[in-house]
């Protein structure tokens, strides 16, 4: 039976907290723009982890350059990173960084987005009928 709070849940924790300090206060390059860490998820082996972020002002299809550009950036990076966390973490193993943009916010704005509308369809579709209603 496993545990409820893994060695790779805290591990993932850690890993998350170290990264985003790193990214925020050790990395240098300008066309890298306010990143947020949603999730990292290690594997068992320790051998990889997937790192999720989001990026501020990039919502919506016009801005699938920034998404691209940060994760190139962010995955060109994660040697240095790596070798950052080496140093702090009391791992045997350190895993490969792999980035990846979180798709979950925008999927999340859309659906939310959705539910309004046909939220406001049904009101408007209710009000006409009421309306009817007292004119008969």
């Amino acid at each position: 039976m496993p545990k409820d709070y893994s060695r790779t849940s805290r591990l993932s924790e850690q890993i998350q907290r170290e990264l985003a300090q790193l990214i925020q206060f050790e990395m240098k390059n300008p066309h890298l723009g306010m990143v947020t860490l949603n999730q990292v998820k290690v594997a068992k082996d320790l051998g990889y982890a997937d790192v999720y972020f989001t990026v501020m002002g990039a919502k919506g299809e016009t801005d699938e350059f920034i998404r691209h550009n940060t994760s190139r950036i962010l995955n060109d990076a994660a040697g240095y990173l790596r070798s950052e966390l080496a140093r702090i973490l009391t791992t045997r193993v350190t895993p490969l960084l792999r980035f990846h943009y979180d798709e979950a916010m925008d999927r999340g704005h859309f659906l939310t987005s959705l539910i309004k509308q046909a939220r406001q369809e049904d009101d408007d579709r209710n009000d006409v009928d009421n309306h009817n209603e007292k004119n008969d």
